[in-house]
């Protein structure tokens, strides 16, 4: 056979020894997408060419009767030899019966594991914490979603309201710059005895919440190798300091009732004011009474419909509607209607006022109160109903307590109209042990719309 011109491209049904001029010459036959070009003294190494003109050092072989190719490399980066250095390497792995693919697939694992192994070491409880909120946001409520904000916020943003000025940091922010592989069992501790020395309540919160989030790291396949096999935060030392929280028995007396009521009629903001009666009046939550939005008065059948702690997670038990009585409604439609919500504000970012925490404190005060807190005046209620020996289920109701008993789950069934008739009755009484005088009108006034 006449050995081809140099000036050709390589006859490719044949092997040929490679050179740097046979690869130069190597072109791909028309209407071909690649070829290959085998060599002679390296067997299973070949030049691929593609329809482009790319051109890489490939290894062909068979395995199980099936051909398998791996590449080796650009021509331009990869010499002759080196490349049938190669192609021998993996002659000597596929000769031991081993996949050149498997081992290649099973190194990159490795990497990446290692890699992952490393970026897990150096990764910090905050930066966790962030993916821990995001992975649970659809399964909470918002408030329960916010208060996991607060716990971890930086502070130090200028405050009127905040002691020095500026607001403080969050409970669990110190712990949040630590590596994660760092929250150990006495890094926990030392925290809950430093904090419950001057906010136990918030510390026992916060290390609730800091346990179900170490309990859901160790479920992830990729946090789960730093920390111990035990939960680092489930600690008798960490309980212990925290100590229990003692039942709250804070609400207010039937005699003071009257002091009650006139400093809070004494509030400059006349939203607030309503805020605050109407929480008492209710019974309600005071994230359920700040929710209330204008289509939820329901003048016609005298309704107010509450969303309660349950409604942002979808289903019936998120709604409940109790009666909308005479003083409340009276409140109510004082209030400027000056978009969705009831408790409307003219300056705040989200258009309603916030939980009046600071205004019921200054004028418990003023009345001479101690220790009454917002969610007290829920207990309030449910206590001053005991001096008209209310069903207990009334009440219940009313607050959004669930049944607690067989016979009320399945086989009471209170429409609106009688709860109205309890509701109105301890209304009117608080009404009267407070001195407040007031008539209800047969006919509620229209709402009144005022400018933006």
């Amino acid at each position: 056979m006449a050995r081809p011109k140099k000036s050709e491209s390589p006859d490719l049904s044949e092997r040929v020894n490679l050179t740097a001029g046979a690869i130069e010459r190597l072109t791909c036959p028309a209407g071909k997408q690649q070829a290959f070009m085998r060599d002679s003294e390296a067997p299973g190494l070949r030049v691929r060419v593609t329809a482009a003109g790319a051109k890489s050092f490939v290894y062909e072989a068979k395995l199980d009767r099936q051909t398998i190719r791996r590449t080796i490399g650009d021509v331009k980066l990869w010499s002759i030899e080196q490349a049938r250095t190669e192609a021998r390497r993996l002659a000597v792995v596929l000769d031991s019966g081993q996949d050149p693919r498997e081992l290649q697939r099973q190194q990159q694992a490795a990497k990446a594991a290692e890699r992952a192994a490393e970026i897990c070491q150096a990764v910090t409880v905050g930066e966790v914490w962030a993916l821990y909120l995001e992975a649970r946001r659809s399964r909470w409520g918002e408030r329960h979603y916010s208060e996991h904000l607060l716990l971890v916020k930086p502070g130090g943003v200028a405050s009127k309201r905040a002691a020095g000025g500026v607001t403080a940091p969050g409970i669990l922010h110190p712990l949040m710059a630590r590596a994660l592989r760092d929250l150990t069992a006495p890094v926990i501790e030392a925290w809950a005895e430093r904090e419950t020395q001057t906010r136990p309540a918030a510390a026992r919160l916060a290390w609730r919440c800091l346990k179900a989030f170490l309990s859901w790291c160790a479920e992830q396949p990729e946090y789960a190798p730093v920390l111990p096999s035990a939960n680092p935060a489930k600690t008798k030392k960490a309980r212990e300091s925290l100590g229990k929280a003692g039942a709250k028995q804070d609400a207010l007396l039937k005699e003071q009732l009257p002091a009650w009521f006139a400093a809070i009629g004494q509030q400059q903001n006349p939203v607030v004011a309503a805020y605050l009666q109407t929480l008492l009046l209710t019974g309600a939550r005071a994230g359920e009474v700040l929710g209330l939005r204008w289509e939820d008065v329901n003048t016609k059948w005298r309704g107010l419909t509450i969303r309660d702690k349950d409604a942002s997670k979808g289903g019936a038990d998120g709604v409940r509607v109790i009666p909308l009585t005479p003083y409340v409604w009276h409140l109510l439609q004082a209030l400027p209607r000056r978009n969705e919500w009831v408790f409307s504000s003219a300056s705040a970012k989200g258009g309603r006022i916030v939980i009046a925490r600071n205004n019921h404190h200054d004028a418990c005060a003023v009345a001479g109160i101690e220790g009454l807190t917002i969610h007290g005046l829920r207990r309030s209620f449910k206590s001053l109903t005991e001096w008209l020996e209310i069903p207990a289920g009334v009440v219940a109701q009313i607050m959004g307590h669930k049944p607690s008993a067989t016979a009320e789950k399945h086989y009471t069934v209170r429409p609106l109209d009688l709860l109205r008739v309890h509701h109105e009755r301890i209304e009117a009484w608080i009404l009267e042990q407070a001195g407040v005088p007031f008539v209800a009108n047969a006919e509620a006034d229209k709402l009144r719309v005022v400018a933006q």
